[in-house]
């Protein structure tokens, strides 16, 4: 992995895109106690049809159109394997926030996440960032799943409380955040800089946390522009951690170190 401590900081334009230039479905289910009553509350979510079990019907707001379906009838329209607990949505995935919304630093911590394509990866992340206090999640728009099925589940509801960016270019963004004022921080597990050192002396708002899949790392231009690669500090017993793992660990530890409001 390349090593980036000391590069000198690009200097090249930088340019935001319309929040919806990617190739996400237009529609999909959503299923899951947690994750359907979280999007029934999402205004941001269209929602097209709504299945409930005779039980999952008392959980819902009154007023709330829905079909009552069996639950054999409900897994006839989700994924081999999907646990819908008597709830399921067909439904708009939330509208994408724009770059130029979360560039200032003053708005909070960001995650960007660089080729995650693990759906229960990316929703354990979201879930995460709704924990600790996270402003939004930036994804490359044609590599990232969308915010439907088990990524949804996973999140346990937290794809409708964390804002999503998609972009078509990850470390052309990162250019932008620090030219902007934002530290970038990639998580490398060779790095010598260690997490809880940069957090000590880079923690804060403007603070973005670059995390990249767990078989490849983060790829080699996007770690070139981070701003520092770091390290969690472990026994050595495994040679690497779950992404989820290491993005509960960072965004608590960057949580834990912001003053006390």
């Amino acid at each position: 992995m390349t090593k980036n401590q000391g590069r000198n900081r690009p200097n090249s334009a930088y340019k935001s895109k319309p929040s919806r230039d990617f190739d996400e479905p237009a529609e999909g289910w959503v299923w899951g106690r947690h994750a359907v009553l979280a999007a029934i509350a999402n205004p941001r979510r269209d929602v097209k049809r709504l299945l409930l079990t005779l039980n999952a019907q008392r959980e819902v707001p009154d007023g709330t159109a829905f079909e009552d379906m069996k639950p054999d009838a409900i897994s006839a329209h989700l994924p081999d394997g999907a646990v819908h607990q008597g709830f399921a949505m067909r439904t708009t995935a939330p509208e994408a926030e724009s770059v130029n919304a979360v560039v200032d630093p003053t708005h909070g911590i960001l995650v960007v996440l660089d080729s995650v394509t693990d759906p229960h990866n990316v929703g354990a992340v979201f879930r995460s960032a709704a924990a600790f206090g996270v402003r939004a999640i930036v994804m490359q728009d044609r590599k990232a799943p969308p915010l439907f099925g088990a990524v949804a589940k996973a999140s346990v509801g937290a794809t409708e409380t964390i804002r999503q960016v998609r972009v078509t270019n990850i470390a052309d963004t990162l250019v932008g955040f620090r030219e902007a004022g934002r530290f970038v921080i990639g998580l490398d597990g060779d790095a010598q800089t260690t997490l809880p050192d940069a957090i000590a002396q880079h923690g804060g708002p403007g603070l973005v946390i670059v995390m990249g899949a767990e078989d490849k790392g983060l790829r080699p231009r996007v770690a070139e522009n981070c701003d520092l690669l770091v390290s969690i500090p472990t026994s050595g017993a495994i040679e690497s951690l779950n992404i989820s793992n290491a993005a509960a660990i960072a965004l608590y530890s960057a949580f834990a170190a912001r003053p006390a409001r």
